[in-house]
């Protein structure tokens, strides 16, 4: 009997197995420059470093640079770069003679204020952003005094509104603005908030290369607002005195506005 030859089982050929899915691609390697920090940085950070734990306090001497190179590891130039640092950025201050040497400063804010002077003069801050920044402290300022102040703050206050007036009668136009001036930064200081304190004073500072350029309020919007406000402070009572600085420094920005935009169109 014939039987039909069985065929054999078809074979897959390894080429046409199912091909493998491809694995992601991986990213190059991407490197940054590494950033060499100058010798004089490192030891001026440790310094601010002893500021920082109580080890240095305001009116300390610090040692000698002799003393500091040794301690440091470094050249005394490297030393005296890096405490020119600290005293360009208002941390230290050099004193001559035989008791002179590098101190920790009292912290006063002057690097913050001559900071913010300079801004000023190279255009970074324009009259709109002073006036702005003013209502904000001043206001803050005006509250925290009547919360704070004591009677000696406000006959200081009481004693530059009379000031003033006596300037005012003598039509001395440049010290009625210089005490007027002044009595935000007694007002700062009644508020008994050094940061207040600081940025009354950088902005005051501004204030006035402003008002070489620009005219003043006049007396008689300036006096009546400041017996006003001198009132609410006496009696405690912050909202009052808040609402009329605030008052007072938004006519201020009207005044000064109105100027800048006729500078404008004159030109």
């Amino acid at each position: 009997m014939n039987r039909t030859p069985r065929r054999a089982a078809a074979t897959t050929p390894a080429s046409a197995a199912p091909a493998a899915t491809a694995a992601p691609a991986r990213p190059a390697p991407a490197y940054s420059p590494v950033q060499t920090r100058r010798a004089f940085e490192v030891v001026a950070d440790q310094i601010r470093s002893q500021l920082a734990n109580g080890a240095l306090q305001p009116g300390d001497r610090l040692p000698s640079e002799r003393e500091l190179a040794e301690s440091f590891g470094l050249s005394r130039n490297t030393v005296r770069e890096a405490l020119r640092s600290l005293e360009i950025a208002g941390v230290l201050e050099f004193r001559k003679g035989a008791t002179g040497g590098a101190f920790v400063r009292e912290g006063q804010g002057d690097a913050v204020i001559a900071g913010f002077s300079d801004m000023f003069r190279l255009g970074a801050i324009k009259p709109a952003d002073l006036t702005e920044a003013r209502l904000i402290v001043s206001v803050a300022a005006a509250r925290f005094a009547c919360l704070r102040g004591n009677e000696e703050d406000f006959e200081a206050l009481r004693e530059n509104v009379r000031e003033s007036e006596a300037a005012v009668a003598k039509g001395d136009v440049r010290e009625r603005v210089r005490i007027n001036l002044e009595f935000h930064r007694l007002l700062a200081r009644a508020a008994r908030n050094p940061v207040l304190v600081i940025l009354t004073d950088a902005l005051v500072e501004i204030h006035e290369q402003l008002l070489e350029v620009l005219a003043p309020l006049p007396d008689s919007s300036v006096m009546p607002s400041r017996k006003r406000l001198l009132k609410h402070l006496m009696a405690r009572d912050e909202e009052k005195a808040a609402a009329e600085m605030e008052t007072h420094l938004k006519s201020l920005q009207k005044h000064y506005l109105s100027q800048t935009l006729d500078t404008k169109r004159a030109g």
